[in-house]
């Protein structure tokens, strides 16, 4: 193997810049973008790139790409809330299968179901009860992360609770609670940092397929998905409404994918010891 090579270098670079510039462009929105992304103009309604703007505008006149732009930060924000949901909760919940034999069972049982319960149906419930939302996507993809994140750090902890320095920290007198605090969560913590980004490509997917439904941010706050939903009418007269978030969609996913795929090869001991 090439001298100084390191596994998942070169997925790790690319999608660490697609995912910093992701980000970058994120908060940029916050303080700057090119126009208004809420601003309407009609009378300059479904212009060209660079006709009228860097990505033109839409069927109402507004700038596509600061659209794009205040778009990047709502979903980032909403994907990156339900995946901390999803995150907390689901390793919570898998340490402490791992630790109590008895609560397996039961956490696991509650994870199956969980799983029955699909991110797309659970938002439309709650949508029904809470009305349309943030809180309505947060809670619908997070709920649907939390057993993901519970069978990932469950496996993770059963082995790293039949090592022998286990043994002697519970012969040294150390409690259940301790052992997991000291030893099996920071044994852990690279297969969750892993399963964090690859969870983050699923629910940012999730969010624009619930905000091209309508179950997202409402309007006028602009979001890729409604991006989405809007631009079917013009397909053919403005392609470029819809390549605009697809494109950002598709860049954002491969970002976090390859920067999971990685992660996953710098951190994995077998890995570098084979390099």
């Amino acid at each position: 193997m090439r001298r100084g090579w390191r596994p998942g270098s070169v997925p790790l670079l690319v999608g660490g810049i697609l995912t910093a510039l992701l980000i970058a462009i994120a908060l940029t929105s916050l303080v700057w973008t090119p126009a208004d992304p809420t601003r309407m103009r009609i009378l300059q309604k479904l212009k060209g790139p660079l006709v009228s703007g860097l990505l033109g505008t839409d069927q109402l006149g507004r700038d596509v790409a600061s659209m794009l732009m205040r778009g990047a930060f709502n979903s980032l924000t909403t994907a990156f809330a339900a995946v901390a949901v999803g995150a907390v909760l689901g390793t919570l919940a898998g340490v402490a299968a791992a630790a109590n034999h008895k609560l397996d069972a039961v956490l696991m049982r509650i994870c199956d179901a969980l799983f029955a319960l699909p991110p797309i149906l659970s938002a439309i419930m709650l949508g029904a009860l809470l009305g349309p939302g943030a809180l309505t996507a947060i809670v619908a993809i997070g709920f649907f992360m939390i057993p993901v994140f519970a069978r990932v750090t469950r496996g993770a902890a059963m082995q790293i609770w039949a090592r022998e320095y286990i043994m002697a920290a519970r012969m040294a007198g150390k409690g259940t609670a301790r052992i997991t605090l000291e030893h099996v969560l920071p044994n852990i913590s690279a297969q969750v940092i892993v399963q964090v980004t690859i969870q983050l490509a699923m629910a940012i997917l999730t969010e624009a397929g619930l905000s091209f439904l309508g179950l997202g941010l409402p309007p006028p706050a602009p979001t890729w998905g409604r991006m989405l939903a809007e631009s079917q009418t013009y397909l053919i007269q403005a392609p470029h409404l819809a390549l605009a978030p697809g494109l950002a969609i598709a860049a954002a996913v491969l970002g976090l994918n390859l920067l999971g795929d990685g992660l996953a090869a710098r951190l994995d001991p077998r890995r570098r010891q084979a390099s």
